[in-house]
């Protein structure tokens, strides 16, 4: 089988690509070549069936990866030997909402199969490009950003304060032969050993308590309806606006009568005790939400300024509640964020997406942000989290220089071995608008360009907003501009109770207290870490 399905690849790749099924939505220019790529290179061949958006179809797959900083050959026969990550049988379906229906450039969920679906195929959980073993993965199209890095940049900025973020590696993609440009192959957001670890709800006591993975989205398929309306920036309600929240995982099929008034309750519980809470007041919303969670995930959205943020792919989970009863967010969902949506103001950097529903109403759209952030952003402690959460990621990741590193060794992937070349013949799109695009771009360094301006632009009024000096050196205790072992005497000093800190920096790892813990953090300073 793996010697067919070689042969089949190189028969495709080598004899040209003039017969991708005009129905699977083919590029522009379906003649692209590619020799030789440092991405990996995955193969699809559905042999001219036509993709469908709901039922999966079977496909064979294959992908080929030699290893990061090797070159990846699409002539296997001039090539033997080179490392295959993947080949099988896939169940494949086309994703997606706006990014199916308003690009061109197509997205894939896929599952891999012992077998054809025609056979009784069923899915199995393989490892793909270092990626933990799971059994539902997708490809996203980079299609309305051009930079093709937005999804990735949001993961990579999240990645160490949330407790589960997707992995994605970029690679090239051939459909029955046609080089369909470059994807971003990734992990979805969903239950499993190596993404979110859910427990299966039970049957009774602690059990029924979770996992559960449910999502703020759209009004399809099967959903709970918030029993509180959105709000706008004043807190007056939207009496003909609704919050629909799908069931993700388990399917709402598999759910028990029992298991949907839990986690139906329990929704319940968290928006009364949020919708509830006022200024001055006990803010019992927190035994129902992971607080700091939350706290990151406005970070993503508002850094990222996303204007689908919060109302749409909002996904949220909870673990049984003897391991946390607590709700929390995950990402997903970020290509149109970063300056990169002509509409809801989503260009602009000086601006809380937050506060959106206003305009969002305005234009008759029922998919309005939940009241939930409006109300946490109400809550003194809650904005006092935010500005020290906001003042550790400006201290790490989102420091500027380490910020324009990640942004230039996502873009040097794509530009060190013509990918992004390949992918803009294939799909040409340069002063082109792109549905939603806000910047029209005149080439691939201009869109880099363009987005880096945004997120220092970005940076410089969320610190304005959340009271962040970028100048105040980190660890410098003493107010003599430099991180030295003078710091240190003076966090000693502070912590035993002599001079104040006048400089009102001996809180160095942003905790809220000043320990032994803001020593620690001053001589990793000191250490260059």
């Amino acid at each position: 089988m793996k010697r067919f399905l070689l042969f089949v690849c190189a028969v495709l790749i080598l004899g040209g690509a003039s017969h991708a099924a005009s129905g699977n939505y083919p590029p522009d220019n379906t003649n692209v070549q590619l020799t030789s790529t440092n991405l990996p290179i995955v193969w699809i061949n559905v042999g001219g069936k036509i993709i469908d958006r709901h039922q999966r179809i079977t496909a064979s797959m294959k992908i080929l990866h030699n290893g990061d900083g090797q070159l990846n050959y699409a002539d296997t026969i001039a090539h033997p030997g080179q490392h295959i990550d993947y080949e099988g049988y896939i169940g494949l379906r086309y994703r997606g909402n706006s990014s199916y229906g308003m690009s061109a450039k197509k997205p894939y969920s896929f599952r891999p199969l012992d077998k054809p679906l025609e056979s009784g195929g069923e899915k199995v959980k393989v490892k793909i490009l270092g990626m933990g073993k799971d059994n539902d993965w997708a490809l996203l199209a980079p299609y309305a950003d051009k930079s093709m890095i937005r999804d990735l940049l949001a993961f990579e900025v999240s990645r160490p304060w949330m407790e589960y973020v997707p992995q994605g590696r970029l690679c090239e993609l051939f459909l029955d032969g046609t080089y369909y440009g470059v994807y971003v192959l990734t992990e979805v957001v969903s239950k499993g050993k190596h993404r979110l670890n859910l427990e299966d709800p039970g049957t009774e006591d602690d059990e029924i308590t979770g996992g559960y993975l449910m999502e703020v989205d759209r009004s399809e398929g099967m959903f709970y309806i918030s029993r509180y309306h959105p709000v706008s920036m004043n807190g007056t309600q939207y009496p003909q606006r609704y919050i629909h929240i799908q069931y993700k995982s388990p399917d709402y099929e598999d759910l028990t009568q029992d298991q949907v008034k839990y986690i139906t309750g329990r929704i319940y519980e968290m928006e009364t005790a949020l919708w509830n809470y006022r200024v001055g007041g006990t803010p019992t919303y927190r035994n129902y939400i992971d607080m700091m969670n939350f706290v990151d995930y406005q970070i993503a959205m508002e850094f990222g300024h996303n204007v689908d943020g919060y109302r749409l792919s909002g996904k949220f989970y909870k673990h049984r509640d003897s391991q946390d009863a607590r709700f929390k967010m995950a990402l997903w969902d970020m290509n149109l964020a970063y300056g990169n949506s002509n509409y809801y103001r989503g260009w602009r950097t000086d601006t809380w997406i937050y506060q959106n529903n206003d305009i969002i109403n305005e234009k008759d759209d029922p998919y309005l942000i939940p009241f939930w952030w409006y109300k946490l952003n109400t809550d003194p402690d809650y904005v006092k989290a935010l500005k020290s959460r906001w003042k550790k990621y400006r201290q790490s990741n989102l420091r500027e220089d380490r910020l324009m590193a990640t942004v230039d060794s996502l873009a040097n992937v794509l530009t060190i071995n013509g990918a992004e070349s390949r992918n803009s013949l294939a799909w040409p799109r340069w002063r082109k608008y792109v549905w939603p695009n806000f910047y029209l771009a005149k080439n691939f360094q201009d869109e880099i360009g363009y987005l880096k301006q945004w997120l220092i632009d970005r940076l410089a009024w969320m610190d304005s907003q959340l009271g962040y000096d970028p100048t105040v050196v980190i660890g410098d205790v003493n107010g003599d501009g430099e991180v030295n072992i003078g710091d240190v005497n003076a966090l000693i000093d502070i912590i035993m109770g002599n001079p104040d800190d006048t400089q009102g920096s001996s809180d160095v790892n942003s905790d809220g207290e000043v320990n032994i813990a803001d020593i620690n953090a001053v001589i990793s300073a000191i250490m260059g870490n």
